[in-house]
């Protein structure tokens, strides 16, 4: 009898430690970021996407010089109040303060690796 109580308790120890490994890595990606900085330009779109986890995803549309072919910068938006103030501002040139979050083991987190903290109107 000992000898199959033994049989059931190594499996579950290693579902145990893969469980408690994976969930060490999504703290570890989620709590460091691997950069982070600003990007300055207009807001082009922000949408609330995703099917389970809902998250706001937006495009940053930087442009260097006028007539020039300008930069998509694609971001997420963790939080519903940051999601708030960068709608207010549409239209206005902005800075958006990010941090990126590499190495995320799913798309629940977001669609992109950068999520966008604070943002700021440019005058």
């Amino acid at each position: 009898m000992k000898t199959q109580q033994r049989g059931y308790i190594l499996p579950i120890i290693l579902v145990l430690v893969v469980i408690a490994a994976a969930a060490a890595w999504v703290w570890f990606a989620l709590s460091w970021s691997y950069s982070e900085g600003e990007r300055v330009g207009i807001v082009q779109k922000l949408s609330k996407k995703g099917w389970i986890c809902k998250t706001w995803e937006g495009e940053l549309n930087m442009v260097v010089l006028p007539g020039a072919i300008p930069e998509k910068f694609p971001f997420t938006v963790r939080e519903d109040h940051v999601a708030d103030a960068i709608n207010q501002v549409a239209g206005k040139r902005v800075s958006l303060t990010y941090a990126e979050h590499r190495f995320l083991p799913t798309t629940c987190f977001g669609d992109t690796p950068y999520f966008v903290t604070g943002v700021k109107v440019i005058e």
